[in-house]
């Protein structure tokens, strides 16, 4: 077992506002971390959603195949969309559930990387300062989560965006879950302050290649639908500033969605373990360019000029895959 709970430590450079993030509940700036790329300048990661089941509904599978397509790419990193550990969070930071559903699941060598993660609803519904504690980097130097914050990796930028707190019903209507607001409320000034440092980011940013991560659905065929606060609020901000991807979880499922306006990507990757079969709503099939309704993953390799994209099943066979190409003379 201390094989298994014991890895190597990748450093990543926290500037200053990441120490200050942890005390403060207040924005004020968004955290920037940077995650070197290759030599040649080149980025391979994976992309992971609603996982967090102690290796029920397939977990375990899903993550043995992400650990075979790790290796094959030399990743980089690990994305999580959110909904890390079901169905309520962790309990504190000494749940056994962040072994049992993450350090003892993912042990592949290849996925031995930093796992940059945002949080999801399920998660608001436990201790959510858990998962923001250093004390879980301490028990596995991989774990790394803020509700939102900046990745910068030389041709990319990576916007992750807290988002659990946009949606309305989380607190006019509950129902039986108990959500954990702790520096989240007054939730007004925290979305406000959100909105703005994104929209923010976003415009000074200098990178090739721009990405938004999150855990809740902008535009999707799958269960929950369109999250209409994402929609008002959020996908105007993203549109002003010509993102290329928008990343999330929430929907347990595989899908891509290009917007025929802007041209952004919607890409979910929820399939980390529980999936809904046959739970598809109608779209435009134009614009819908994948639908799986299983568990898998989500690979992309980027250089300045190019983005390769593929979508896994849970045995590690390519559902889709297609390439997004970039003018440098345009792309800055």
């Amino acid at each position: 077992m201390a094989s298994i709970r014991q890895h190597m430590f990748f450093p990543v450079l926290l500037t200053a506002s990441v120490f200050c993030f942890c005390a403060n509940p207040s924005l004020a700036e968004l955290p920037r971390l940077k995650q070197p790329a290759k030599a040649d300048n080149s980025l391979s990661f994976l992309v992971v959603g609603d996982w967090g089941r102690k290796g029920e509904y397939n977990q375990t599978l899903v993550a043995k195949q992400m650990g075979i397509v790790g290796k094959n790419l030399d990743i980089d990193f690990v994305i999580s969309t959110g909904d890390n550990f079901y169905e309520d969070g962790l309990k504190g930071v000494d749940d056994p559930a962040f072994y049992e559903s993450f350090v003892d699941i993912y042990t592949a060598p290849s996925l031995q990387k930093q796992w940059y993660n945002v949080l999801g609803n399920h998660d608001y519904r436990g201790d959510v300062e858990a998962q923001l504690s250093p004390v879980l980097k301490v028990k596995d130097s991989r774990w790394i989560c803020f509700r939102s914050f900046i990745l910068n990796s030389g041709i990319v930028d990576f916007f992750f965006v807290d988002t659990t707190p946009l949606v309305d019903k989380y607190f006019t209507d509950p129902g039986d879950d108990t959500y954990d607001w702790k520096g989240v409320l007054p939730r007004q000034a925290y979305l406000s302050e959100l909105l703005e440092d994104v929209d923010s980011a976003l415009k000074q940013s200098k990178a090739k290649w721009k990405f938004v991560v999150g855990h809740h659905t902008i535009k999707t065929a799958g269960h929950h639908g369109n999250t209409l606060e994402l929609e008002e609020q959020l996908l105007p901000i993203l549109k002003a500033n010509d993102i290329d991807a928008y990343i999330n979880g929430h929907d347990h499922c595989l899908e891509r969605i290009t917007d025929s306006e802007s041209g952004i990507e919607f890409l979910t990757s929820g399939g980390g373990s529980k999936a809904w079969r046959g739970d598809i709503k109608r779209w435009n099939k134009e614009e819908l360019k994948l639908y799986y309704d299983g568990q898998g993953f989500m690979s992309m390799q980027i250089t300045e000029t190019r983005a390769d994209v593929i979508f896994y099943d849970v045995y590690g066979n390519v559902l889709h895959k297609w390439t997004i190409t970039k003018d440098l003379s345009t792309a800055a």
